[in-house]
């Protein structure tokens, strides 16, 4: 079910959805729509015995308790207008997925049965003006502007820097053996470096926030193809959702979408 929220002069709403796919026996991935804040994270869980599962909830439910902290530290500067400060919500951002990482790296030391976990991380906050996006992992943040649909985020992934590197041509990394090979997420190590972008949205802009189960399923122009001739939030989710099943559905598929729409 959609939700929405006000911005400056008009709304976010937002829809979402996790789903197992057709080959695994648990889902790894957890999602967080916005409650309170205008917040949405997708992450994307790795280990075995369930423990990405528990890395990737982590995630989420610690990254949304920073920004509800936060946001009652903020109510002292009322009247002032704090959506303006984005060096404020850069760092919140921040902050809060390294404290993620941080504690999901200590419980993998502390416990055996967790040795190992971690989990993808994608996080969009969406301020009156302008939009924060954290990211750290393969899972991807794309925006569809028109009939325009570009990925914002970089995979950090092996074969990713092998294609930075030209050691692989993006045709031949399709059928690389080790493409899925993540060469930073949350949990790996006690520290993680998290990539952020700012940018300003515009009236109409469709934000869509995935798993890999989506894009190793599905192509961009595909993706392109269901926002732009599906209007419901909701049904586009289910549409994206059912394409990657369609598709195989070999990995747990999540996807968030958030749209500018009229006030």
């Amino acid at each position: 079910m959609s939700t929405s929220f006000p911005l400056d002069g008009v709304r976010v709403r937002f829809a979402g959805a996790t789903h197992i796919g057709r080959k695994r026996d648990h889902n790894e991935d957890s999602i967080s729509m916005p409650e309170h804040e205008r917040l949405a994270i997708v992450a994307d869980g790795m280990g075995g015995h369930a423990s990405g599962e528990v890395a990737s909830r982590l995630a989420v439910e610690l990254i949304n308790d920073h920004f509800t902290e936060t946001a009652k530290q903020q109510t002292l500067t009322w009247p002032y207008k704090v959506d303006r400060d984005l060096r404020t919500h850069v760092n919140r951002m921040v902050t809060g997925i390294m404290l993620a990482n941080l504690e999901i790296w200590e419980r993998s030391q502390r416990e055996s049965r967790f040795k190992g976990m971690g989990t993808t991380c994608v996080a969009v906050y969406f301020l009156d003006d302008a939009l924060v996006i954290g990211h750290v992992g393969d899972s991807r943040c794309y925006r569809a502007r028109g009939t325009d649909i570009s990925q914002l985020t970089e995979d950090h992934s092996l074969i990713n820097d092998y294609i930075r590197m030209k050691r692989v041509t993006p045709e031949e990394a399709e059928n690389w053996p080790h493409k899925n090979v993540i060469v930073r997420a949350l949990g790996m190590k006690e520290s993680v470096q998290v990539d952020i972008l700012t940018e300003k949205p515009h009236l109409g802009d469709t934000y869509l926030l995935c798993s890999d189960g989506l894009t190793g399923m599905i192509k961009d122009d595909q993706m392109q193809h269901i926002l732009m001739s599906e209007r419901d939030l909701d049904r586009a989710v289910d549409r994206l959702i059912d394409a990657a099943n369609e598709e195989g559905g070999v990995d747990n598929i999540s996807v968030v979408l958030a749209r500018i729409e009229a006030g």
